[in-house]
C-alpha cells in the first residue's frame, strides 16, 4: 500500500504534467519574447543589420526631446484614454441597467447591443470612415438635414480624437454584458428594503447599485485603461496618424518605428515604456480601489 507522501508526490507530478502546456506556452510565447525585447531595447538592432549593445541610448533618445513624436504620441494616447474610458464605463453601465429591467424583447435588445463587439475592427473601421466622410457621410447628411453645424470628423486635427472616442462607444457591448452580470448578482431584497424606507430610484442607484457593482466597475475600468493604451486598428486603418500626427497613437507610433523604419531596437524601447506606463496606472488603480471598491464578503 502506497504511503501518503508517495501519493502526494504522484499528485504533484500529475499537477505539473497537466499544467506543463500552459507553463510552456507562457515561457515560449510570452516570457521569452519579453526578455528578448528587453535585450533588443538596449541595442541598435535593425532588421537588415547586426545588433550592437548601446545601453540606455534608446531610452535617452526617447526622453530627451530629440524624438518629437514620442511625446506627441503619449499626449494623443492619454487624451484618448482619459476621454474614452470614463464615457465607455458610464454608457455601458447605464445600458446594463436598462437591459436589466423586465421589459418585452429583452433578449433581442441585449443581442443588438452586443453584436457590434463581434464585428471585426477593420470592417467596422471602414464603415465608420464612410459615416464620417465630410461630404457624403451619413452623419453630416443628418446634421445638414437638421440645420446643425457639420463636422470634419476624422479629417480635422481638433475633432479626430473625439471622433474616435465617439466611435469607441460602438463596442461597449462586452463591457455592458459584464455589468449586466454584476447587476443580476445583487440580491433583490436590498431594493425592497430601500423601497420600504421610502427610497426612490436615485437612492437605489447611489446606495445599492453602484456600491454593490463597484468590483465590476473596477474590473471594467482596469480593462478599459489597458485596452485604451493599446488602441491600434482604428488609427492605422482610418487616419494613419493624421491629420498632422493629431491621431498618432502610441501603438501606431511603435508600429511605424518597427515595421516602416525597421528600428526594431528603438521600437522595443518604446514598447517597454508602454509596459511601464500601463503597469503604473494599473498599480495606481489597485491602490485607490481600497477607498471605493466594496466586496460583500469583507469590505474594500
Amino acid at each position: 500500500m502506497q504511503s501518503l507522501s508517495s501519493i502526494r508526490k504522484k499528485e504533484n507530478w500529475l499537477g505539473w504534467l497537466f499544467a506543463a502546456p500552459a507553463i510552456l506556452g507562457f515561457v515560449i510565447f510570452v516570457l521569452g519574447p519579453m526578455i528578448a525585447s528587453l535585450w533588443f531595447s538596449l541595442t541598435d538592432y535593425k532588421v537588415a543589420s547586426q545588433a550592437h549593445f548601446i545601453g540606455l541610448d534608446n531610452y535617452v533618445h526617447l526622453f530627451d526631446g530629440t524624438d518629437q513624436f514620442f511625446y506627441k504620441s503619449l499626449g494623443v494616447t492619454f487624451y484618448y484614454v482619459f476621454l474614452s474610458v470614463p464615457l465607455q464605463i458610464i454608457v455601458a453601465f447605464f445600458l446594463a441597467i436598462l437591459l436589466n429591467q423586465k421589459v418585452k424583447g429583452l433578449a433581442f435588445f441585449r443581442t443588438v447591443f452586443y453584436l457590434p463587439t463581434i464585428v471585426p475592427l477593420i470592417a467596422s473601421s471602414m464603415i465608420w470612415m464612410w459615416l464620417f466622410d465630410p461630404d457624403l457621410g451619413l452623419l453630416n447628411v443628418v446634421l445638414r438635414a437638421l440645420h446643425l453645424p457639420e463636422s470634419q470628423w476624422i479629417y480635422s486635427e481638433g475633432s479626430v480624437v473625439p471622433t474616435l472616442v465617439l466611435m469607441s462607444l460602438w463596442t461597449v457591448g462586452g463591457t455592458m454584458i459584464i455589468f449586466l452580470a454584476g447587476l443580476q448578482d445583487i440580491p433583490r431584497h436590498y431594493y425592497e428594503a430601500i423601497e420600504i424606507d421610502g427610497g426612490n430610484a436615485l437612492h437605489k442607484l447611489m446606495y445599492i447599485t453602484i456600491p454593490l457593482t463597484s468590483p465590476t466597475i473596477f474590473f471594467n475600468t482596469i480593462m478599459g485603461f489597458i485596452g485604451g493604451f493599446q488602441v491600434f486598428v482604428q488609427p492605422y486603418v482610418m487616419t494613419q496618424g493624421g491629420p498632422n500626427n493629431s491621431s498618432l497613437f502610441y501603438t501606431f507610433y511603435l508600429f511605424r518605428e518597427a515595421f516602416t523604419f525597421s528600428n526594431m531596437g528603438y521600437a522595443c524601447a518604446i514598447a517597454w515604456v508602454l509596459f511601464i506606463v500601463v503597469l503604473v496606472f494599473t498599480a495606481f488603480l489597485f491602490k485607490t480601489a481600497r477607498k471605493w471598491v466594496y466586496y460583500e464578503g469583507g469590505g474594500a
